[in-house]
């Protein structure tokens, strides 16, 4: 397995979001001619999820190191992307509007806190929610008669270590077996930033629901168990502690926390030869997958249920480690680049009817406002926001991008809308296709793969049934392209194919929107590849609102 890494890693370069990366460019409606008309597309190199070393390139900067004592900055404004990107975006539409940059110093002032999305990953057991539900109590947004509540009811239960994971799991059947079955949601504030939880489950039965939260993250906190057997049990073959990782790389996350969970259980009593010894396992695995363990890698030692290290850096309990705690740490990472005055794109993770029609999501880019008309791709239907939901179910009157919310619609039935559906401006709606070019990386398969292979897609919010219809070129160490189709493609190699969905489905190219152009491959339970997509074929598009 190893080799079979370190062998494709020669093959393959950054996948990352390029903060310089040309801008995205909503382009009319194409006729088939037009398309057909394209010149092919260029090779491209691709690190994605356990695929190659780090090596950023000369146009994208790499976060800077975070001190670990370094003290809080104040709370700061999020950080937009500038208004001559802006412009280039519409300039196959008409030029930048006179209000725009008054607009969006309007939208900052109204949010002027940075929101931030971090995902909590990690194998089953690690104490994803014990630590999460902690975070929400030391940050007093769950009051402690409801948390001594939830500790009689554990009690009763049998499950009295469980109370604060229950702040999460707020459904009896994650309650009953203690597994996370659904990516849970909730929000907490510092005083300098607003953040969302997405607590994933660590079950290997329920990673697409994992896949679902990661589309949505800024940061990742990869949650490890230093108790004796369970680290060994989660980071070797089978365990989901490598899983989580690539998958989360695959999204996008270019920042990982690696919390050191349980140091205070007995088997461990915060020994730093235990401490190292997770360190040097996990590191050369988290530079295989892309990750820059100086700049893009933390390590923190931490208990998630005395909370230890959480909000409080561990003191004397761990005299060997100086360094910032959980919440500190968080707060001292780099801005995230939002594009606030870009076309609108929400991936739609959830939705349900109450009282009306209700969807959640990550706003990817651009910004809403109550009663603002939009559209639901690819069903192309036009809708209208009644409400907007943000932090412990707040009514907001805008939302901008990285911003986590629940959004009320009017106009639209709830059984018309479904996950992985895109809510989108109506002047410049997305792209709706069933059939794509893409660079494809085997991760990890047995089989070896022909024209016709079957898997199961999952890009953003969605997934769907797809099919492999061509072999186009296989890209080797030198990312030369062959002439002829390769019959088949196996493990540890690239191949530019052309992927045919059951049914339409909101991508973009990844140069253009990388958000919505990165993808993995499932098949059988695992991931056995990973791919950003590079010509749209037959798109479909709609460029008038009703």
């Amino acid at each position: 397995m190893a080799k079979d890494i370190e062998n494709v890693v020669k093959k393959t370069g950054e996948m990352s979001l390029n903060a310089k990366a040309k801008a995205f460019v909503p382009r009319p409606s194409a006729t088939p001619t037009t398309l057909e008309a394209a010149a092919a597309p260029k090779p491209m190199s691709i690190s994605i999820g356990g695929l190659s070393d780090f090596q950023p390139s000369p146009a994208a900067k790499e976060p800077a190191p975070i001190a670990p004592s370094a003290p809080v900055a104040p709370a700061t404004k999020p950080v937009a992307a500038p208004a001559a990107e802006f412009d280039a975006a519409l300039v196959a539409d008409g030029p930048l509007p006179d209000n725009a940059v008054a607009e969006e110093e309007m939208l900052l002032d109204e949010h002027f806190k940075e929101h931030m999305n971090v995902i909590f990953i990690g194998h089953v057991d690690a104490g994803k929610s014990t630590l999460g539900g902690n975070i929400l109590y030391l940050t007093d947004m769950v009051d402690k008669r409801t948390m001594e509540k939830y500790e009689r009811e554990a009690k009763e239960a049998g499950r009295e270590s469980w109370y604060l994971s229950w702040a999460l799991d707020t459904n009896q059947e994650e309650r009953a077996k203690g597994k996370t079955v659904e990516c849970g949601r909730a929000f907490f504030e510092t005083s300098k930033r607003r953040y969302t939880i997405l607590d994933a489950p660590g079950h290997k039965n329920y990673v697409p629901n994992m896949v679902s939260g990661a589309a949505q993250a800024d940061v990742a906190v990869l949650v490890i168990s230093a108790r004796k057997g369970e680290f060994e049990t989660g980071f070797e073959r089978g365990g989901q502690t490598c899983e989580h990782a690539v998958l989360v790389k695959t999204a996008g996350v270019r920042t990982l926390v690696v919390a050191i969970n349980k140091m205070d259980d007995p088997t461990v009593g915060w020994d730093k030869s235990r401490y190292d010894e997770i360190i040097t396992k996990l590191t050369p695995f988290l530079k295989k997958t892309g990750y820059n363990p100086k700049t893009n890698v933390i390590f923190i030692p931490l208990s998630g249920f005395t909370g230890a290290g959480v909000k409080d850096r561990v003191g004397n309990a761990c005299p060997w480690y100086q360094g910032a705690s959980l919440l500190e740490t968080l707060d001292g990472l780099q801005a995230v680049e939002r594009k606030i005055n870009k076309p609108l794109r929400i991936p739609i993770s959830e939705s349900y009817c109450e009282m009306g029609t209700i969807v959640s999501g990550k706003i990817e880019s651009g910004h809403i406002r109550v009663n603002q008309k939009v559209m639901i791709m690819p069903e192309r239907r036009v809708c209208e926001i009644s409400n907007i939901y943000g932090m412990n179910e707040a009514e907001e009157q805008s939302a901008i991008s990285g911003d986590n919310v629940r959004i009320k619609l009017r106009g639209i039935k709830d059984d018309v809308v479904q996950n992985g559906f895109v809510i989108v401006d109506c002047k410049y709606p997305s792209h709706s296709i069933c059939e794509f070019d893409a660079l494809l990386a085997i991760y990890e398969t047995k089989k070896i793969i022909t024209t016709g292979f079957k898997s199961v897609l999952h890009v953003h919010t969605a997934t769907e049934e797809i099919t492999l219809s061509k072999l186009l070129h296989k890209v080797n160490s030198k990312n030369q392209r062959s002439r002829m189709p390769p019959q088949f493609i196996k493990q540890g190699e690239m191949c530019i194919v052309r992927i045919q969905a059951s049914k339409p489905i909101c991508v973009e190219c990844f140069s253009e929107f990388p958000q919505l152009g990165r993808f993995t491959l499932r098949d059988e339970g695992k991931t056995i590849a990973v791919g950003k997509i590079l010509k749209l074929v037959n798109t479909n598009t709609v460029n008038t609102a009703n």
